[in-house]
Protein backbone atom coordinates (compact mmCIF):
# COMPACT_ATOMS: atom_id res chain seq x y z
CA UNK A 1 0.00 0.00 0.00
CA UNK A 2 2.98 2.31 0.76
CA UNK A 3 2.73 5.47 2.83
CA UNK A 4 -0.78 6.54 1.51
CA UNK A 5 -3.91 4.60 2.01
CA UNK A 6 -5.61 6.51 -0.43
CA UNK A 7 -4.42 9.10 -3.23
CA UNK A 8 -6.66 11.89 -5.15
CA UNK A 9 -4.12 13.35 -7.99
CA UNK A 10 -5.45 16.00 -10.63
CA UNK A 11 -8.95 15.88 -9.78
CA UNK A 12 -11.42 18.21 -12.04
CA UNK A 13 -14.43 18.38 -12.11
CA UNK A 14 -17.14 21.13 -13.51
CA UNK A 15 -20.60 21.36 -13.62
CA UNK A 16 -22.85 23.58 -15.81
CA UNK A 17 -21.23 27.16 -15.60
CA UNK A 18 -19.23 26.29 -12.79
CA UNK A 19 -15.31 24.42 -12.36
CA UNK A 20 -15.98 22.73 -9.02
CA UNK A 21 -12.33 21.44 -8.82
CA UNK A 22 -9.81 22.22 -10.84
CA UNK A 23 -6.74 19.87 -10.57
CA UNK A 24 -6.93 18.97 -6.77
CA UNK A 25 -5.02 16.52 -5.01
CA UNK A 26 -5.73 14.84 -1.69
CA UNK A 27 -3.06 11.95 -0.34
CA UNK A 28 -4.64 10.17 3.38
CA UNK A 29 -1.73 8.14 5.63
CA UNK A 30 -3.88 5.01 6.97
CA UNK A 31 -4.56 5.46 10.83
CA UNK A 32 -4.69 9.27 10.48
CA UNK A 33 -7.47 11.88 11.02
CA UNK A 34 -7.17 14.23 7.54
CA UNK A 35 -8.99 17.48 7.39
CA UNK A 36 -9.97 19.24 4.51
CA UNK A 37 -10.46 22.57 5.14
CA UNK A 38 -12.04 25.76 2.67
CA UNK A 39 -14.40 28.17 2.58
CA UNK A 40 -18.20 27.52 1.34
CA UNK A 41 -17.86 26.86 -2.75
CA UNK A 42 -14.05 25.71 -2.43
CA UNK A 43 -15.02 22.08 -3.33
CA UNK A 44 -14.10 19.97 0.01
CA UNK A 45 -18.08 18.07 -1.07
CA UNK A 46 -17.43 17.71 -4.60
CA UNK A 47 -13.69 16.13 -4.16
CA UNK A 48 -15.50 13.87 -1.82
CA UNK A 49 -18.60 12.95 -3.91
CA UNK A 50 -15.95 11.92 -6.44
CA UNK A 51 -14.56 9.53 -4.40
CA UNK A 52 -17.57 7.93 -2.90
CA UNK A 53 -18.97 7.76 -6.43
CA UNK A 54 -21.43 10.02 -6.71
CA UNK A 55 -19.94 12.32 -8.98
CA UNK A 56 -17.27 11.19 -11.55
CA UNK A 57 -14.18 13.27 -11.84
CA UNK A 58 -14.04 14.94 -15.80
CA UNK A 59 -10.14 14.11 -14.87
CA UNK A 60 -7.77 12.89 -12.20
CA UNK A 61 -7.00 9.31 -11.10
CA UNK A 62 -8.03 7.59 -7.71
CA UNK A 63 -5.62 5.46 -5.69
CA UNK A 64 -6.65 3.32 -3.05
CA UNK A 65 -4.83 0.64 -0.97
CA UNK A 66 -2.27 0.89 -3.73
CA UNK A 67 -4.51 0.23 -7.01
CA UNK A 68 -6.20 2.77 -9.32
CA UNK A 69 -9.71 2.37 -9.02
CA UNK A 70 -12.91 3.91 -10.58
CA UNK A 71 -15.65 4.60 -8.36
CA UNK A 72 -18.59 4.53 -10.60
CA UNK A 73 -21.23 4.33 -7.46
CA UNK A 74 -21.85 4.77 -3.78
CA UNK A 75 -22.39 0.85 -4.00
CA UNK A 76 -18.59 0.19 -5.61
CA UNK A 77 -17.40 3.10 -3.05
CA UNK A 78 -19.15 0.92 0.06
CA UNK A 79 -18.02 -2.53 -1.12
CA UNK A 80 -14.15 -0.94 -1.93
CA UNK A 81 -14.45 -0.23 2.02
CA UNK A 82 -15.42 4.08 1.66
CA UNK A 83 -18.26 5.20 3.59
CA UNK A 84 -19.39 8.79 4.28
CA UNK A 85 -21.58 10.96 7.17
CA UNK A 86 -23.43 13.37 4.73
CA UNK A 87 -23.78 17.18 6.08
CA UNK A 88 -27.46 16.92 5.55
CA UNK A 89 -28.99 13.77 6.76
CA UNK A 90 -31.93 12.42 4.59
CA UNK A 91 -33.34 9.22 6.82
CA UNK A 92 -36.07 7.21 5.76
CA UNK A 93 -38.08 9.15 9.13
CA UNK A 94 -41.10 6.53 8.85
CA UNK A 95 -39.04 3.54 8.88
CA UNK A 96 -37.31 1.87 12.30
CA UNK A 97 -33.40 3.06 12.75
CA UNK A 98 -32.34 -0.55 12.27
CA UNK A 99 -33.45 -0.48 9.06
CA UNK A 100 -31.88 2.48 8.23
CA UNK A 101 -28.30 1.03 9.00
CA UNK A 102 -28.97 -2.35 7.45
CA UNK A 103 -30.43 -1.04 4.22
CA UNK A 104 -29.77 -3.28 1.29
CA UNK A 105 -27.83 -5.56 3.65
CA UNK A 106 -31.09 -6.85 5.68
CA UNK A 107 -29.84 -10.23 7.18
CA UNK A 108 -32.30 -13.06 5.44
CA UNK A 109 -33.85 -15.87 6.68
CA UNK A 110 -34.83 -17.80 3.18
CA UNK A 111 -37.03 -15.16 1.49
CA UNK A 112 -37.69 -13.12 4.36
CA UNK A 113 -36.21 -10.13 6.62
CA UNK A 114 -34.69 -11.74 9.61
CA UNK A 115 -35.62 -9.12 12.18
CA UNK A 116 -34.39 -10.67 15.69
CA UNK A 117 -30.66 -11.08 13.96
CA UNK A 118 -31.16 -7.72 12.47
CA UNK A 119 -32.20 -6.57 16.56
CA UNK A 120 -29.19 -8.42 17.53
CA UNK A 121 -26.62 -7.01 14.86
CA UNK A 122 -27.71 -3.92 15.55
CA UNK A 123 -27.50 -3.89 19.05
CA UNK A 124 -24.52 -4.98 19.49
CA UNK A 125 -22.83 -2.54 16.78
CA UNK A 126 -24.90 0.30 19.18
CA UNK A 127 -23.28 -1.36 22.18
CA UNK A 128 -19.12 -1.24 20.50
CA UNK A 129 -19.71 2.59 19.78
CA UNK A 130 -21.44 3.12 23.02
CA UNK A 131 -24.89 4.44 21.77
CA UNK A 132 -28.03 3.81 23.75
CA UNK A 133 -30.84 3.85 21.48
CA UNK A 134 -34.06 1.32 21.00
CA UNK A 135 -33.19 -0.70 17.24
CA UNK A 136 -36.97 -0.52 16.71
CA UNK A 137 -36.97 3.56 17.17
CA UNK A 138 -38.75 5.26 14.42
CA UNK A 139 -36.32 7.24 12.83
CA UNK A 140 -38.19 10.16 12.77
CA UNK A 141 -38.59 10.40 16.03
CA UNK A 142 -34.59 10.88 16.36
CA UNK A 143 -33.56 14.13 17.75
CA UNK A 144 -31.16 15.79 14.69
CA UNK A 145 -27.77 14.77 17.33
CA UNK A 146 -29.02 11.20 17.81
CA UNK A 147 -28.97 10.59 13.81
CA UNK A 148 -25.52 11.88 12.94
CA UNK A 149 -25.11 9.23 15.54
CA UNK A 150 -27.08 6.50 14.13
CA UNK A 151 -24.75 7.28 10.76
CA UNK A 152 -21.55 7.03 12.15
CA UNK A 153 -23.02 3.96 13.34
CA UNK A 154 -23.56 3.13 9.85
CA UNK A 155 -20.57 3.76 8.97
CA UNK A 156 -18.91 1.25 11.64
CA UNK A 157 -21.22 -1.37 10.23
CA UNK A 158 -19.87 -1.20 6.61
CA UNK A 159 -16.38 -2.38 7.77
CA UNK A 160 -14.98 0.62 5.96
CA UNK A 161 -11.57 1.71 5.97
CA UNK A 162 -11.97 5.24 5.06
CA UNK A 163 -14.93 7.54 6.88
CA UNK A 164 -15.77 10.72 4.92
CA UNK A 165 -17.08 12.84 7.67
CA UNK A 166 -18.57 15.98 6.13
CA UNK A 167 -19.27 18.43 9.21
CA UNK A 168 -20.16 15.54 11.73
CA UNK A 169 -20.26 17.84 15.05
CA UNK A 170 -23.20 20.06 13.44
CA UNK A 171 -25.68 19.19 15.42
CA UNK A 172 -23.77 17.63 18.47
CA UNK A 173 -23.28 19.12 21.80
CA UNK A 174 -20.06 19.48 23.61
CA UNK A 175 -20.39 15.75 24.96
CA UNK A 176 -21.25 14.08 22.13
CA UNK A 177 -18.38 15.77 19.97
CA UNK A 178 -16.45 14.09 22.88
CA UNK A 179 -18.11 10.97 22.32
CA UNK A 180 -17.40 10.84 18.10
CA UNK A 181 -13.97 12.17 18.85
CA UNK A 182 -13.40 8.57 20.99
CA UNK A 183 -14.97 6.85 18.12
CA UNK A 184 -12.80 8.32 15.84
CA UNK A 185 -9.64 7.17 18.04
CA UNK A 186 -11.50 3.42 17.99
CA UNK A 187 -10.99 3.84 14.13
CA UNK A 188 -7.70 4.51 14.34
CA UNK A 189 -6.02 1.93 16.25
CA UNK A 190 -7.64 -0.57 13.76
CA UNK A 191 -5.65 1.61 11.09
CA UNK A 192 -8.96 2.81 9.28
CA UNK A 193 -9.01 6.45 8.16
CA UNK A 194 -11.28 9.17 8.93
CA UNK A 195 -11.39 12.60 5.94
CA UNK A 196 -12.75 15.32 8.67
CA UNK A 197 -14.71 18.42 6.60
CA UNK A 198 -15.68 20.98 9.61
CA UNK A 199 -15.62 24.48 9.68
CA UNK A 200 -14.67 24.72 13.26
CA UNK A 201 -11.09 25.41 14.06
CA UNK A 202 -10.62 24.21 17.28
CA UNK A 203 -12.11 20.50 16.29
CA UNK A 204 -9.70 20.72 13.49
CA UNK A 205 -7.00 20.85 15.76
CA UNK A 206 -7.65 19.01 18.38
CA UNK A 207 -8.64 15.85 16.39
CA UNK A 208 -6.54 16.32 13.33
CA UNK A 209 -2.97 14.69 12.29
CA UNK A 210 -2.80 16.84 8.59
CA UNK A 211 -5.19 19.58 7.52
CA UNK A 212 -5.38 20.20 3.84
CA UNK A 213 -6.68 23.12 2.55
CA UNK A 214 -8.75 24.31 -0.75
CA UNK A 215 -10.27 27.36 -1.85
CA UNK A 216 -11.83 28.33 -4.85
CA UNK A 217 -11.84 24.65 -6.19
CA UNK A 218 -7.78 24.71 -6.09
CA UNK A 219 -5.54 22.69 -4.08
CA UNK A 220 -3.78 24.98 -1.83
CA UNK A 221 -1.31 23.04 0.84
CA UNK A 222 -1.01 20.07 3.01
CA UNK A 223 0.06 20.62 6.49
CA UNK A 224 0.77 18.57 9.74
CA UNK A 225 -2.07 19.62 12.07
CA UNK A 226 0.93 20.25 15.23
CA UNK A 227 2.50 23.38 13.61
CA UNK A 228 -0.90 25.33 12.54
CA UNK A 229 -2.60 27.66 14.36
CA UNK A 230 -6.52 28.70 13.85
CA UNK A 231 -5.19 31.87 12.67
CA UNK A 232 -2.92 29.60 10.29
CA UNK A 233 -6.08 27.91 8.87
CA UNK A 234 -7.97 31.05 8.55
CA UNK A 235 -5.74 32.94 6.46
CA UNK A 236 -5.00 29.67 3.98
CA UNK A 237 -8.92 29.13 3.77
CA UNK A 238 -9.55 33.02 2.61
CA UNK A 239 -6.21 33.79 1.28
CA UNK A 240 -5.96 36.82 2.86
CA UNK A 241 -5.65 37.91 6.93
CA UNK A 242 -9.14 37.68 8.53
CA UNK A 243 -8.31 40.15 11.65
CA UNK A 244 -12.04 40.36 13.05
CA UNK A 245 -14.31 37.46 12.56
CA UNK A 246 -17.73 39.68 13.48
CA UNK A 247 -17.85 43.50 11.77
CA UNK A 248 -18.00 46.50 14.32
CA UNK A 249 -21.30 47.02 15.40
CA UNK A 250 -22.27 50.74 15.14
CA UNK A 251 -25.88 51.34 15.61
CA UNK A 252 -27.12 51.52 19.23
CA UNK A 253 -30.80 49.79 19.33
CA UNK A 254 -33.41 52.47 20.34
CA UNK A 255 -35.90 52.46 23.10
CA UNK A 256 -39.55 51.70 21.57
CA UNK A 257 -40.54 48.37 21.91
CA UNK A 258 -41.31 46.61 18.62
CA UNK A 259 -42.25 43.01 20.39
CA UNK A 260 -43.56 42.06 23.61
CA UNK A 261 -43.91 38.38 24.45
CA UNK A 262 -45.90 37.86 27.89
CA UNK A 263 -45.53 34.89 29.72
CA UNK A 264 -45.76 32.67 26.78
CA UNK A 265 -46.51 28.97 27.40
CA UNK A 266 -46.68 25.79 25.29
CA UNK A 267 -49.11 23.45 25.61
CA UNK A 268 -46.72 20.52 26.02
CA UNK A 269 -45.27 20.24 29.48
CA UNK A 270 -41.74 19.40 28.85
CA UNK A 271 -41.27 22.62 26.19
CA UNK A 272 -41.22 26.18 26.70
CA UNK A 273 -43.50 27.84 30.12
CA UNK A 274 -43.61 31.31 31.19
CA UNK A 275 -41.76 33.07 28.81
CA UNK A 276 -41.68 36.86 28.83
CA UNK A 277 -39.42 39.16 26.91
CA UNK A 278 -39.18 42.66 24.82
CA UNK A 279 -37.51 43.11 21.51
CA UNK A 280 -36.53 46.74 20.71
CA UNK A 281 -36.50 48.29 17.92
CA UNK A 282 -32.53 48.15 16.15
CA UNK A 283 -32.01 45.36 18.26
CA UNK A 284 -29.97 42.03 17.73
CA UNK A 285 -31.51 39.92 20.83
CA UNK A 286 -29.69 36.53 20.91
CA UNK A 287 -31.09 33.31 22.82
CA UNK A 288 -28.32 30.79 24.20
CA UNK A 289 -29.12 27.81 25.41
CA UNK A 290 -27.98 24.31 25.01
CA UNK A 291 -29.78 20.89 23.66
CA UNK A 292 -33.12 20.43 24.99
CA UNK A 293 -33.43 24.41 25.54
CA UNK A 294 -36.97 24.59 23.50
CA UNK A 295 -35.65 27.50 22.25
CA UNK A 296 -36.79 26.92 18.52
CA UNK A 297 -39.94 25.53 20.20
CA UNK A 298 -40.38 29.09 21.36
CA UNK A 299 -39.41 31.05 18.08
CA UNK A 300 -41.52 28.72 15.90
CA UNK A 301 -44.62 29.02 18.31
CA UNK A 302 -44.30 32.82 17.98
CA UNK A 303 -44.02 32.48 13.92
CA UNK A 304 -47.43 30.53 14.14
CA UNK A 305 -45.33 27.17 13.53
CA UNK A 306 -46.47 25.40 17.15
CA UNK A 307 -49.76 25.63 19.39
CA UNK A 308 -49.65 28.00 21.98
CA UNK A 309 -51.52 27.43 25.33
CA UNK A 310 -51.45 30.50 26.84
CA UNK A 311 -49.76 33.93 27.03
CA UNK A 312 -49.79 37.08 24.75
CA UNK A 313 -48.25 38.68 22.14
CA UNK A 314 -47.88 42.38 21.12
CA UNK A 315 -46.29 44.02 17.97
CA UNK A 316 -45.98 48.26 18.60
CA UNK A 317 -48.14 47.98 21.51
CA UNK A 318 -50.76 45.87 19.69
CA UNK A 319 -52.29 42.71 21.16
CA UNK A 320 -51.57 40.39 18.29
CA UNK A 321 -52.94 36.65 17.31
CA UNK A 322 -50.93 34.66 15.54
CA UNK A 323 -52.08 31.25 14.77
CA UNK A 324 -50.68 30.46 11.46
CA UNK A 325 -47.51 31.31 9.26
CA UNK A 326 -49.59 33.88 7.49
CA UNK A 327 -50.62 35.43 10.48
CA UNK A 328 -47.22 35.93 11.46
CA UNK A 329 -46.17 37.35 7.97
CA UNK A 330 -48.81 39.78 8.03
CA UNK A 331 -47.60 41.13 11.18
CA UNK A 332 -44.33 41.59 10.00
CA UNK A 333 -42.30 38.90 11.04
CA UNK A 334 -40.13 36.23 9.65
CA UNK A 335 -38.13 33.12 10.58
CA UNK A 336 -34.97 31.85 8.89
CA UNK A 337 -35.26 28.05 10.27
CA UNK A 338 -32.61 26.04 11.43
CA UNK A 339 -32.49 23.14 9.53
CA UNK A 340 -31.76 24.45 6.14
CA UNK A 341 -32.29 21.22 4.15
CA UNK A 342 -34.88 19.65 6.07
CA UNK A 343 -37.57 22.95 5.95
CA UNK A 344 -35.85 25.43 4.09
CA UNK A 345 -34.19 24.57 0.71
CA UNK A 346 -36.30 23.73 -2.24
CA UNK A 347 -33.18 22.21 -3.98
CA UNK A 348 -34.49 21.23 -7.43
CA UNK A 349 -35.78 24.42 -7.64
CA UNK A 350 -34.01 27.02 -8.99
CA UNK A 351 -32.51 30.33 -7.09
CA UNK A 352 -35.14 32.43 -8.77
CA UNK A 353 -37.79 29.87 -7.08
CA UNK A 354 -36.32 29.69 -3.86
CA UNK A 355 -36.24 33.46 -3.75
CA UNK A 356 -39.37 35.07 -4.35
CA UNK A 357 -41.47 32.20 -3.32
CA UNK A 358 -42.90 33.47 -0.14
CA UNK A 359 -43.63 36.68 -1.82
CA UNK A 360 -45.37 35.41 -4.57
CA UNK A 361 -48.13 37.80 -4.97
CA UNK A 362 -46.94 40.41 -4.73
CA UNK A 363 -45.09 39.71 -8.55
CA UNK A 364 -49.07 38.76 -10.08
CA UNK A 365 -51.75 40.67 -11.72
CA UNK A 366 -55.16 39.44 -11.32
CA UNK A 367 -53.53 35.70 -10.54
CA UNK A 368 -51.01 35.63 -13.66
CA UNK A 369 -47.47 36.06 -12.44
CA UNK A 370 -44.86 38.04 -14.06
CA UNK A 371 -41.75 36.58 -14.39
CA UNK A 372 -40.34 40.06 -15.30
CA UNK A 373 -41.16 41.54 -11.89
CA UNK A 374 -39.83 38.21 -10.09
CA UNK A 375 -36.82 38.51 -11.86
CA UNK A 376 -36.16 42.11 -10.93
CA UNK A 377 -36.58 41.19 -6.93
CA UNK A 378 -34.43 38.07 -7.27
CA UNK A 379 -31.85 39.54 -8.85
CA UNK A 380 -31.79 42.69 -6.84
CA UNK A 381 -32.10 40.82 -3.56
CA UNK A 382 -29.02 38.62 -4.94
CA UNK A 383 -27.07 41.54 -5.48
CA UNK A 384 -27.69 43.56 -2.08
CA UNK A 385 -26.52 39.87 -0.61
CA UNK A 386 -23.88 38.89 -2.55
CA UNK A 387 -25.20 35.65 -3.56
CA UNK A 388 -22.44 33.78 -5.58
CA UNK A 389 -24.31 31.41 -8.41
CA UNK A 390 -23.49 31.26 -12.09
CA UNK A 391 -27.15 32.66 -12.52
CA UNK A 392 -31.03 32.86 -11.02
CA UNK A 393 -31.79 29.32 -13.34
CA UNK A 394 -28.83 27.62 -11.22
CA UNK A 395 -30.60 24.68 -8.98
CA UNK A 396 -30.16 25.24 -5.42
CA UNK A 397 -28.49 22.24 -4.43
CA UNK A 398 -25.61 23.17 -6.86
CA UNK A 399 -24.84 26.32 -4.22
CA UNK A 400 -22.45 25.97 -1.53
CA UNK A 401 -24.55 26.25 2.05
CA UNK A 402 -23.55 29.84 2.47
CA UNK A 403 -24.82 31.21 -0.68
CA UNK A 404 -28.06 28.73 -0.34
CA UNK A 405 -28.35 30.69 3.47
CA UNK A 406 -28.40 34.08 1.54
CA UNK A 407 -30.69 33.03 -0.73
CA UNK A 408 -32.70 32.05 2.36
CA UNK A 409 -32.72 35.35 3.99
CA UNK A 410 -33.07 37.02 0.36
CA UNK A 411 -36.62 34.76 0.33
CA UNK A 412 -37.47 36.50 3.84
CA UNK A 413 -36.55 40.00 3.10
CA UNK A 414 -38.94 40.76 -0.38
CA UNK A 415 -41.73 39.69 2.29
CA UNK A 416 -40.94 43.56 3.76
CA UNK A 417 -40.46 42.30 7.50
CA UNK A 418 -39.60 44.18 10.72
CA UNK A 419 -38.65 41.39 12.41
CA UNK A 420 -36.34 38.91 11.36
CA UNK A 421 -35.96 35.95 13.58
CA UNK A 422 -33.04 33.75 12.19
CA UNK A 423 -32.16 30.29 14.21
CA UNK A 424 -28.61 28.95 14.08
CA UNK A 425 -27.73 31.64 10.91
CA UNK A 426 -24.73 30.17 10.29
CA UNK A 427 -24.41 26.49 10.63
CA UNK A 428 -22.38 25.04 8.81
CA UNK A 429 -20.75 27.75 6.65
CA UNK A 430 -17.28 29.18 6.63
CA UNK A 431 -15.65 32.13 8.61
CA UNK A 432 -16.16 34.10 5.47
CA UNK A 433 -19.46 33.60 4.78
CA UNK A 434 -19.93 34.03 8.51
CA UNK A 435 -19.00 37.28 8.13
CA UNK A 436 -21.27 38.38 5.27
CA UNK A 437 -24.12 37.12 7.02
CA UNK A 438 -23.09 39.23 10.24
CA UNK A 439 -23.00 41.95 7.67
CA UNK A 440 -26.53 41.54 6.37
CA UNK A 441 -27.75 41.85 10.15
CA UNK A 442 -26.03 44.89 11.20
CA UNK A 443 -27.54 46.45 7.69
CA UNK A 444 -30.93 45.61 8.86
CA UNK A 445 -30.32 46.48 12.27
CA UNK A 446 -29.17 50.58 10.83
CA UNK A 447 -32.59 50.45 8.76
CA UNK A 448 -34.27 49.93 12.22
CA UNK A 449 -35.37 46.37 11.97
CA UNK A 450 -34.86 44.06 14.42
CA UNK A 451 -33.44 40.78 14.79
CA UNK A 452 -34.17 38.10 17.25
CA UNK A 453 -30.72 35.31 17.05
CA UNK A 454 -30.25 31.45 17.95
CA UNK A 455 -27.08 30.31 18.32
CA UNK A 456 -25.46 27.43 19.75
CA UNK A 457 -22.09 29.22 19.53
CA UNK A 458 -20.84 31.34 22.20
CA UNK A 459 -18.47 33.54 20.54
CA UNK A 460 -21.71 34.47 18.00
CA UNK A 461 -23.53 35.62 20.66
CA UNK A 462 -21.28 38.06 22.48
CA UNK A 463 -20.19 39.40 19.01
CA UNK A 464 -23.18 40.27 17.77
CA UNK A 465 -26.13 40.67 20.14
CA UNK A 466 -27.23 43.38 22.19
CA UNK A 467 -28.65 41.76 24.63
CA UNK A 468 -28.29 37.62 25.54
CA UNK A 469 -31.58 35.78 26.44
CA UNK A 470 -30.57 32.60 27.94
CA UNK A 471 -32.97 29.56 27.86
CA UNK A 472 -33.19 26.36 29.90
CA UNK A 473 -35.36 23.01 30.06
CA UNK A 474 -38.14 25.26 29.04
CA UNK A 475 -37.25 27.99 31.02
CA UNK A 476 -35.88 31.26 30.63
CA UNK A 477 -32.84 32.01 33.18
CA UNK A 478 -32.03 35.27 32.47
CA UNK A 479 -31.14 38.21 30.00
CA UNK A 480 -27.51 39.64 29.98
CA UNK A 481 -26.52 43.44 28.67
CA UNK A 482 -24.23 43.29 26.12
CA UNK A 483 -21.51 44.65 28.38
CA UNK A 484 -22.39 41.66 31.44
CA UNK A 485 -22.44 38.52 29.30
CA UNK A 486 -19.09 36.42 29.09
CA UNK A 487 -19.09 32.78 28.48
CA UNK A 488 -19.21 31.73 32.11
CA UNK A 489 -22.58 33.86 32.77
CA UNK A 490 -23.96 32.60 30.07
CA UNK A 491 -23.14 28.79 30.48
CA UNK A 492 -24.28 29.53 34.08
CA UNK A 493 -27.37 30.30 33.12
CA UNK A 494 -27.74 27.88 30.15
CA UNK A 495 -27.49 25.41 32.79
CA UNK A 496 -29.39 26.54 35.98
CA UNK A 497 -32.40 24.40 36.49
CA UNK A 498 -29.91 20.90 35.19
CA UNK A 499 -29.95 17.82 37.57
Amino acid sequence: MGEYMLEMNNISKSFPGVKALNDVTLKVRPGSVHALVGENGAGKSTLMKCLFGIHQPDSGDIIFNGEHVNVTSTKQALDLGISMIHQELHPIRFRPVMENIWLGRFPMKGIAVDKKEMIRRTRDLFAEIDLNINPETLAGDLSPSNLQLVEIAKAVSCNAKIIIMDEPTSSLTDNETKHLFKIIKQFQKKGCAVIYISHKMEEILTISDEVTVMRDGSYIGSWPAAGLTTDDIINKMVGRTLTNRFPEKDSVPREETILEVKSLCSPLPRSFQNISFELHQGEILGIGGLVGAQRTELVEAIFGLREIASGEIYKDSQKIEIKSVADAKRHGLALLTEERRATGVFAHLTVLDNTVIASQRRYAWKGVLSDAKRVKAARSMSKNLNVKTPSLDTEMENLSGGNQQKVLIARWLLTQPDILILDEPTRGIDVGAKYEIYTIMLNLVRQGKSVIMISSEMPELLGMADRIMVMCEGRLTGILNRDEADQVSIMRLATKYMN
